[in-house]
């Protein structure tokens, strides 16, 4: 198994070569035939994304806005509180009533006994009662001091053997107004009540014993009570005393439902449901309008992604949404380069793929028609030079391959390895140092500059560095005349470090600054071995040195006469504090 050797990476500058050929097809054999396997029915044909009606985002956007406005209208309509004090209001007006009709009644229907004890008459009371019914919606009934029912404004006649009760009004609603209503009450009943209040009881006949609020009335207090009507409504029981002269004769007991109370809140709840509904349709509007204008846009740009992946021309129009000057023509601009340098990718490949093909050809050619030779003739010192052709051309193919892999696989690595902080100081010394120590009295000198107080460390891969700089030094070396001068410097520069590598070589060609970083362009000093060099060194640096973020550049130094004093390479790199 032969072992490749590590890649030299020394030297390339310019090339001599004819310019690259066609690569040559390869023959192909009569005894071998290639099968082509036909993809399954379901991995043929791949099917199209299919678009909704109705987008994710447009839904997640309706969703989120309509259940912002929705969250404080549900708390607006709860009205808990609104209720409760229409509650307070509505007992304070009937405690104001029964102290009302309770002076009347002790004015009125009081009778003096024959020892001079106070009683309420029960006829005339009655009448009083019936006169409240004129003037009051509120049922009133009237307990004596001993607790039993005197009058009810509910009943009529001398013992009371007529009950009144109220007919409900004649339907005069609309169907829409009863679907409107009818819709409000089942809302309502979704919506949890603040306070839980006991269930109005009441029997026949009634005593005051059966009212926490009638015996307070009794005792000289004025009672409270709010009950539930075992539907949505509420009973409202105010019961005051009957006095006269501070002595409690009996007890006045008011009783009031809820209906107005309920219309009230229902006309601030309509009131609010209303705004809520204009604001419902200006949000779903706006919301609509915000979600065409987000994914609309994506839609578009998915569907060019989608035609660059699957499409097989270059022909596509990526949607420029740059002038939005949103995070959206921020995607398209991206998806646009990113295109761009896809195809550029593509391209690089392609002409990597020409050109490696290219370098191997000549070597194999080479190799070929040596072989070819050797087998033909029988001189001994012919062999052998052809021998020896053979061997250089086998170290070229090595030389070569070696090269190529490191090419091949240096996008990868670049882009997942980590990167640290690498002092290019102590970089620099310790290559000075390992060309000094193998250097004869024939090689060039290298003088390094650096500014001792300055910062020059940068953030990449040291191995990497290390490559960049060993190459253009080794370049310098190449080219330099015996006992030559190679100068390096290196400098801090504001947020940058910059490298400078120049030698007292012939220079570099003029039209030839930019074409030396080409792949496989190669031109080496004269006298030098043909085929020592792959022509990728100078391209591998400027990849590693782009991929830092920094460029390399290459140009001649002359004096005032403009004559070539030798060539220049600079290399410029972000620092690691910058």
């Amino acid at each position: 198994m032969t072992e490749i050797a590590e890649p030299r990476l020394g030297g390339d500058r310019l090339r001599a070569d004819e310019a690259p050929a066609a690569a040559p097809r390869p023959r192909q054999r009569q005894a071998e035939t290639v099968e082509l396997k036909a993809p399954r029915r379901e991995e043929a044909v791949e099917e199209p994304r299919r678009r909704r009606r109705v987008s994710a985002l447009t839904r997640r956007i309706l969703v989120l806005n309509i259940l912002a406005l929705a969250i404080p209208v549900g708390g607006i309509l709860y009205l808990d509180q609104y209720r409760d004090s229409l509650v307070e209001t509505k007992l304070e007006a009937l405690r104001t009533e029964g102290q009302l009709f309770a002076a009347a009644l002790a004015e009125t229907g009081v009778v003096a006994g024959a020892l001079g004890d106070e009683r309420l008459m029960p006829e005339i009371a009655r009448l009083t009662i019936r006169r409240m019914i004129d003037v009051s919606a509120n049922r009133a009934r009237l307990f004596d001091q001993d607790g039993s029912l005197i009058a009810d404004s509910k009943r009529l006649g001398a013992a009371g053997q007529v009950e009144m009760e109220l007919l409900a009004p004649p339907e005069t609603e609309s169907l829409v107004s009863r679907l409107v209503n009818g819709a409000y009450d089942w809302i309502t009943r979704l919506i949890p009540g603040g306070k839980v209040w006991a269930t109005y009881h009441e029997n026949k006949p009634s005593k005051a014993a059966d009212y926490a609020e009638s015996q307070a009335a009794l005792d000289g207090e004025v009672g409270k009570a709010v009950y539930s009507d075992g539907g949505n409504g509420l009973v409202l029981n105010v019961a005051v005393p009957v006095q006269r002269y501070r002595r409690v004769l009996g007890a006045l007991l008011l009783t009031g439902d809820s209906a107005d109370i309920d219309a009230a809140v229902r006309n601030v709840r309509f009131e609010i449901l209303r705004i809520f509904a204009f604001a419902l349709a200006v949000t779903t509007l706006l919301s609509m309008f915000l979600a065409r204008t987000i994914a609309r846009p994506i839609y578009r740009l998915a569907d060019a992604a989608e035609i660059v992946r699957s499409g097989h021309g270059r022909q596509i129009d990526i949607p420029d949404f740059s002038r939005r000057r949103d995070e959206i023509g921020d995607l398209s601009g991206s998806l646009r380069d990113m295109t761009a340098a896809l195809w550029q990718r593509m391209d690089a490949i392609e002409r990597f793929a020409a050109d490696v093909a290219h370098e191997i050809k000549n070597p194999l050619t080479s190799l070929r028609s040596a072989v070819e030779t050797v087998a033909r003739i029988e001189d001994p010192q012919q062999q052998k030079k052809l021998m020896g052709i053979i061997l250089d051309d086998v170290e070229r193919l090595n030389r070569l391959i070696s090269d190529i892999s490191d090419a091949s696989r240096l996008d990868a690595e670049l882009s997942r390895t980590e990167t640290a902080p690498v002092d290019i100081e102590n970089m620099l010394t310790a290559l000075v140092e390992l060309h000094d120590a193998t250097a004869d009295e024939e090689s060039p000198r290298i003088q390094l500059d650096m500014a001792s107080h300055q910062n020059l460390a940068v953030r990449g891969m040291e191995g990497r560095l290390v490559q960049v700089w060993r190459n253009l030094i080794s370049n310098a070396v190449s080219f330099c005349p015996p006992r030559g001068l190679i100068r390096i410097t290196a400098r801090r520069e504001g947020r940058r470090v910059r490298v400078s590598v120049s030698d007292e070589g012939p220079g570099i060609p003029p039209g030839k600054l930019t074409a030396i970083f080409d792949r496989f362009y190669s031109e080496r000093p004269a006298g030098e071995k043909f085929g020592t060099h792959s022509g990728l060194g100078l391209s591998i640096s400027k990849q590693i040195v782009e991929a830092h973020g920094g460029r390399l550049i290459a140009e001649n130094r002359s004096d005032e006469n403009g004559h070539i004093l030798g060539a220049l390479f600079t290399v410029t790199l972000p620092a690691a504090n910058a």
